[in-house]
C-alpha cells in the first residue's frame, strides 16, 4: 500500500487536479458555446489530460530532486526519500504519456494531441529542467504549460483555434503570476536557499508584489472580455467583475503590507485559489446563463 502511495504521490495530485479540473472547465465552456457536448468527448478529454499531466509531474519529480532535497515543503517527495527509483520513475512517466496520448489521439482530435504533447514538453524540459534553475522567466514558461490544459479542453470541442481558445488561455496564463509570485514570497527563503532563481529572489518582494498587482488586473480583464465577446451572458460578467475587482483590491493591499509574507499566503494564494474554482465553475455555465 505505502508503494502504491509514493507512485500516486508522484504524479502531485494537487498539481494533476488543479490542471484536469481547468481541462473539464474549458470543454464545458466550449461545449456551451458550440451547443455540442459528447460524453465520449468529454471522458476521454478528461482521461487523457490526466494522464499526460500526471507524466509530466512524475518526470518534473524526477528531475527536480536536487532542489526537493533542499526545500521543506518537498523534501519528503518518493523520489528524494528514494522510495520509488529514478529508473522507475522515467519508466511511470513514460507509460503514463503514452496512454494519455493514445486517449486523446483516438478520441478527441490531434489539435488536442498537441496542446497536450506542447504541454508536456513546456513543463518538463522548458520550464522544470531548462528556465526554472537559470532564469526568474521560468514562471512564464510554467505559466504556458499550466494554460494548455484548459485550451486542451476548449479544442476538443472547437477543433480549431479561435479567439474562445486564445481568450481561455490568456486567461489561466495570467491567473498563474499572482497565484506562483504569492508563493515565491512566503517561500522566498526556500527558494534562495536552493538556488531558484524566481522574481521575489532576484528582484525583491516589492517588485514581486508589483507584478503580481499587474498581472491580477489583466487576469481579470481577460475573464471579463469574454461576455462582449459573446461567449457568456451578462450573469457572469457580473460574478467575475465582483470577484476580480475584490481581488485588484487585495492584490493592491500589497504595497502597504507590513507583513508581505503573511499578505502573500493567507490574502493573495488564498484568494488565487478561490479565484480558480469560481472560475471553473462560471466558464462551465456561463454560456448558458442570460
Amino acid at each position: 500500500m505505502s508503494k502504491i502511495k509514493a507512485y500516486y504521490q508522484l504524479v502531485k495530485p494537487g498539481v494533476m487536479y488543479g490542471n484536469v479540473l481547468t481541462g473539464v472547465a474549458g470543454y464545458l465552456f466550449a461545449a456551451g458555446h458550440f451547443h455540442q457536448f459528447s460524453w465520449v468527448g468529454f471522458i476521454a478529454t478528461t482521461l487523457g489530460m490526466t494522464f499526460v499531466v500526471s507524466a509530466a509531474c512524475v518526470l518534473n519529480n524526477y528531475l527536480d530532486q536536487d532542489i526537493d532535497q533542499i526545500m521543506a515543503r518537498t523534501k519528503k517527495r518518493p523520489s528524494v526519500t528514494g522510495e520509488v527509483s529514478g529508473p522507475a520513475m522515467v519508466t511511470y512517466s513514460i507509460v503514463l504519456l503514452v496512454l494519455g496520448t493514445a486517449v486523446l489521439a483516438l478520441w478527441t482530435n490531434w489539435l488536442v494531441v498537441a496542446i497536450g504533447l506542447i504541454g508536456f514538453v513546456t513543463y518538463v524540459w522548458l520550464y522544470g529542467a531548462w528556465s526554472k534553475r537559470l532564469s526568474l522567466h521560468g514562471t512564464t514558461m510554467g505559466s504556458i504549460s499550466g494554460a494548455m490544459p484548459i485550451a486542451g479542453g476548449y479544442a476538443a470541442v472547437s477543433g480549431s483555434i479561435d479567439i474562445g481558445l486564445i481568450m481561455v488561455f490568456l486567461i489561466l496564463f495570467f491567473w498563474q503570476f499572482p497565484e506562483f509570485y504569492s508563493i515565491s514570497i512566503y517561500r522566498r527563503k526556500e527558494y534562495k536557499a536552493a538556488g531558484v532563481p524566481v522574481i521575489s529572489v532576484v528582484r525583491g518582494v516589492p517588485a514581486t508584489i508589483r507584478w503580481i498587482f499587474i498581472n491580477t488586473i489583466l487576469y481579470v480583464l481577460c475573464t471579463v472580455a469574454l461576455t462582449p465577446l459573446g461567449y457568456t451572458g451578462w450573469i457572469y460578467f457580473v460574478i467575475m467583475l465582483i470577484a476580480g475587482l475584490y481581488w485588484i483590491y487585495v492584490g493592491y493591499q500589497g504595497f502597504s503590507a507590513k507583513k508581505p509574507e503573511e499578505w502573500a499566503r493567507k490574502r493573495m494564494f488564498r484568494l488565487a485559489m478561490y479565484h480558480i474554482l469560481l472560475l471553473c465553475v462560471m466558464l462551465s455555465i456561463g454560456p448558458l446563463l442570460p
